[in-house]
């Protein structure tokens, strides 16, 4: 099916704050790997709950009834967004940064000294130093996959090497927020569990550009954030029912030990997670634009179907244009016959002008983009890219040809205007 029945121009008009305007030209939002920008329904969920429904949990009051009733739903939802089967696997948090600690905390309980973890050098830090962490204080050996430089994908056979008896956990990313490449998660899962390992997978980068399938990856544990896909600033932790009620969390006495409650520690951002539930909405209403009468599930899947094809159609050009520039390096995929195996991230460094200095130029051209190390500091260590790390372009499905153009040319100026 063509990619031009996504019709960007009506969702773009959702997001109130693409219609900013720099020196009058409209803001370039090209800074969604650090956090999308939301669209109306999402605001108008978080004002009408703090208007009409704020209060504390579980209290015999009509206000408190209906707040839980509105995080009930945002579980469900976000339930299907993953596609777990019930809102009981699905617990909130401030971000996945410290559902991740909590969580590392709690399976390093279970490990003894001896065992042995596998994190991996592409991924955000959050996804490594707090099992890391954990691991030290477990005694537990830690081993890294390495990165094959040439296109920044995860070395499959050093990872298979690290694999033994003696591995618990294997943590790693969906997609790098620093490159964009897609690891094969599904078969990484599958040969972790042959050696009786669980596995988490970081999903925050992946979210906003593919349907993410907890089932069809067979993964233990997955995090993602709503912030990056059109929502508010809420951590998301997905977990099988059957851990989740096994581990035992950190958390206060009074607080239920029934799932999901049992891992949400204290009072949650009520008025944001109506807030995420509605970013979901979003999304389920992009797949029924084509047809109606979808289930929430197939929208979802409908809708990324479309964002994915529009989004490869944006990165291809860009990745081409840049790939021209003398002076430029791009880390990461960038063949167009490899398309499905990366996400529209794309980060580069030039010889000469600092990840900074270019920031700074489109900045001032009403192009965002992010310059530093991301985050991802395990990948910009290891690649030697510390301190000035690289320059991010994050594409999302509300970005458009006329954008990547006006990057283009301000980054053509730039370089031959300072030679």
């Amino acid at each position: 099916m063509s990619t031009q029945s996504l019709n960007v121009e009506n969702l773009r008009a959702q997001f109130p704050a693409l219609q900013r305007e720099h020196n009058g030209e409209p803001v370039v939002y090209f800074d969604g790997p650090a956090g999308s920008q939301v669209p109306q329904c999402v605001i108008d969920a978080i004002s009408n709950y703090l208007s009409n429904h704020n209060a504390n949990h579980e209290g015999p009051f009509l206000t408190s009834q209906e707040s839980d009733a509105v995080l009930d739903m945002a579980h469900e939802k976000v339930a299907t967004f993953v596609g777990a089967d019930s809102g009981e696997s699905i617990s909130f948090g401030a971000n996945m940064t410290s559902l991740t600690m909590a969580l590392s905390r709690a399976m390093a309980r279970t490990w003894d000294s001896g065992d042995e973890i596998i994190v991996s050098r592409l991924d955000h830090d959050a996804n490594v130093t707090p099992w890391v962490l954990a691991a030290a204080d477990a005694g537990v050996t830690v081993r890294h996959i390495e990165i094959c430089e040439h296109d920044c994908t995860l070395d499959l056979d050093d990872f298979r090497s690290k694999l033994n008896q003696k591995t618990r956990l294997v943590a790693v990313g969906l997609a790098s927020n620093a490159t964009g490449t897609i690891n094969p998660v599904e078969t990484m899962v599958r040969k972790a569990h042959e050696f009786g390992a669980q596995t988490f997978i970081d999903a925050v980068h992946f979210a906003p550009h593919g349907l993410v399938d907890v089932k069809a990856i067979d993964c233990d544990f997955l995090a993602c954030s709503a912030y990056k896909f059109f929502g508010p600033h809420v951590g998301i932790l997905y977990g099988e029912p059957d851990l989740l009620a096994e581990l035992q969390p950190y958390k206060l006495r009074p607080a239920t030990d029934d799932l999901p409650g049992r891992w949400m520690t204290g009072t949650q951002n009520h008025e944001c997670i109506a807030g995420v539930a509605a970013c979901v909405d979003y999304m389920i209403g992009i797949g029924r634009g084509f047809k109606e009468a979808l289930s929430d599930r197939s929208a979802l899947a409908r809708a990324f179907e479309e964002i994915v094809a529009y989004e490869q159609q944006l990165s291809q050009p860009l990745i081409e244009g840049l790939i021209d520039i003398q002076g430029l390096k791009l880390w990461g995929v960038t063949d167009e016959g490899r398309a499905n195996e990366r996400v529209p991230t794309i980060s580069f460094t030039h010889e000469k002008f600092s990840p900074q200095s270019i920031a700074e130029h489109l900045a001032s051209c009403g192009i965002f983009v992010w310059p530093g190390n991301h985050y991802a500091y395990p990948f910009t260590s290891a690649m030697n890219l510390e301190p000035e790390g690289t320059l991010r372009i994050g594409l999302l499905h509300y970005n458009t040809a006329t954008e990547v153009d006006r990057l283009l040319n301000a980054l053509d100026h730039f370089l031959h205007a300072e030679k």
